[in-house]
């Protein structure tokens, strides 16, 4: 049998639409310097940093200034959202030719209320810490008894022998100005946890300094409680401190602690410490 024949019409091909004419786009930088503030406002600060501020001189001099940043933390209503914007305010930097304003470093790194303590449970090993290891050395394993909070359930381990690790924070660097710094409006909240296996006791240490720009000690915290003995049931204990009445010119933290057992066993049975943690706080009254 042949192939089928089409004996229809030929379908008709409906004509192109024409295309749109292209949307001219929206020039920024036309608009009014204080209605491009509000518009530059709602963007993440590190884009700001990072991206807005390479744009033009113009936006580069929005970014620097400080009237953008005081705008978005109006933003925030809460009780510590309205004191930080009064020290914000009230703790302006001197004026610095071709120094950008403070306060864009502020809301990028959010140094208020968080904690400053990098790698605070070991689950980065020992990154971010110097250390000093004394019998079999430091390691991480998990904890014995949950710690609550904490950002992850592992814990720094000691040994037989006094094991040391440090950490030194420059609060400049977090994001904190000096003129916040020494207004006597700040407090910075430590806290360790600490703790023992059960078959064994074990010892520990914590040091606390502030410290300023030439790492003088200007003021600290020291706990050396009793030892936790041997059979203690996993004991796992908080030790806290609040520096309110801080001096001027502190810069840097200065966090360290020390650790060993009491029974002197080869291997890892000392003191177990975790979610070691530096606060700076605003003081609301």
């Amino acid at each position: 049998m042949g192939a089928w024949a089409s004996r229809g019409r030929a379908a008709r091909v409906p004509a192109p639409e024409p295309e749109p004419e292209p949307e001219e786009a929206l020039d920024l930088s036309q608009l009014p310097p204080e209605l491009l503030l509000v518009v530059l406002s709602h963007v993440p600060p590190r884009t700001l940093l990072g991206r807005c501020r390479q744009v033009c001189r113009g936006w580069r001099a929005l970014v620097d200034g400080q009237a953008l940043w005081l705008l978005i933390l109006a933003r925030d209503h809460s009780a510590t959202g309205r004191a930080l914007l009064h020290l914000a305010r009230s703790c302006q930097s001197p004026a610095r030719n071709a120094r950008p304003c403070p306060l864009g470093r502020f809301c990028a790194r959010r140094p208020i209320g968080r904690n400053l303590i990098r790698n605070p449970c070991g689950q980065e090993g020992l990154r971010k810490w110097m250390v000093q290891h004394g019998g079999d050395g430091w390691v991480v394993e998990e904890n014995r008894t949950t710690v609550p909070g904490a950002p992850s359930q592992t814990c720094f381990v000691t040994s037989f022998s006094w094991c040391r690790k440090k950490q030194v924070l420059d609060l400049e660097e977090e994001g904190l100005w000096p003129e916040l710094l020494d207004s006597g409006r700040i407090e910075i909240c430590v806290s360790d946890w600490w703790g023992a296996r059960h078959d064994s006791g074990c010892m520990y240490r914590l040091l606390v300094q502030l410290l300023d720009a030439n790492q003088t000690v200007l003021d600290k915290f020291s706990a050396v409680p009793d030892p936790i003995p041997q059979w203690n049931n996993n004991a796992c204990l908080h030790v806290t401190h609040v520096f309110s009445n801080i001096k001027m010119g502190v810069r840097f933290v200065s966090f360290e602690h020390w650790g060993q057992d009491t029974q002197f066993w080869a291997g890892h049975y000392g003191a177990r410490v975790t979610n070691s943690s530096v606060i700076v706080r605003v003081r609301l009254s």
